[in-house]
């Protein structure tokens, strides 16, 4: 089995924690959204890049990278993706 199909046939064990949200909404700028099932909603669509590196899973979609612990499925933080994003990256 997939790594991805393991994260997709789980996707309703991802959570974060109150810290977790915070650190979400902040990296995100998404405002009063509900940060899981934003992140749920992204992992879930056919275009993202889902791998697994040691503990973590990575899934990256619209220039967002999000960070899922393998084992609790729990959203550890998701970012704007610098690397697609030169200019966030320019001083």
């Amino acid at each position: 089995m997939t790594d991805k199909k393991v994260l997709l046939d789980n996707i309703d064990k991802i959570h974060t924690t109150e810290l977790g949200v915070e650190r979400i909404k902040r990296n995100l700028k998404l405002g009063t959204i509900d940060v899981v099932e934003y992140c749920k909603s992204k992992v879930a669509n056919k275009k993202c890049r889902i791998y697994r590196q040691g503990k973590n899973w990575y899934c990256e979609i619209d220039d967002i990278k999000i960070t899922i612990n393998a084992h609790s499925y729990t959203i550890i933080t998701a970012h704007i993706n610098n690397n697609t994003h030169p200019q966030l990256t320019a001083k």
